[in-house]
C-alpha cells in the first residue's frame, strides 16, 4: 500500500477513501487533473496504476479459474453496492479491473473510492 497518512489537496484533507461512498456522476463534473489523480493513487494499493489520466487498471494473479472468478464477483458486489461499475478482464488465473466514470469518460474522485473498496476484499 502507498503511503496511508492524509493527503491534503487543494486545502482539503483526504479521508480514508475505503470509507468513503462512491457519488453517483449526473455528467457536467469536470475530469480529475493529473496533480488530483496522483494524490488520490497515493491512496490506494501501488499495483494500481493510472492510464493516460483516464483511467485506472489493476491485476491480480490466481492459482486458478474458479478463484479468479470468485473475487471478480465478490467486486461485482462491491460495485452494485457503490453503484459504480467497473469493467473486469476475467481469464485463467486472472483478473483485471479498470475503472473510469463512464459518464464523462474520465477519472473522478469515485473511481479512487471504488478502487480504495476493492483493495480492502481479502483474497
Amino acid at each position: 500500500m502507498r503511503g496511508t497518512e492524509t493527503i491534503c489537496l487543494g486545502g482539503e484533507f483526504l479521508d480514508n477513501l475505503s470509507d468513503m461512498e462512491c457519488v453517483p456522476c449526473k455528467g457536467g463534473v469536470p475530469p480529475l487533473s493529473e496533480e488530483e489523480s496522483s494524490a488520490f493513487l497515493s491512496q490506494i494499493h501501488d499495483d494500481w496504476e493510472v492510464v493516460e489520466n483516464h483511467h485506472l487498471t489493476r491485476t491480480w494473479s490466481f492459482s486458478d479459474f474458479a478463484s479468479a472468478l470468485e473475487f471478480t464477483n465478490q467486486l461485482g458486489e462491491v460495485c452494485e453496492q457503490q453503484n459504480h461499475h467497473a469493467d473486469f478482464e476475467l481469464g485463467w488465473g486472472r483478473v483485471v479491473s479498470v475503472i473510469y466514470t463512464h459518464k464523462i469518460d474520465a477519472l473522478t474522485e469515485s473511481d479512487f473510492v471504488l478502487a480504495a473498496k476493492f483493495d480492502t476484499i481479502q483474497r
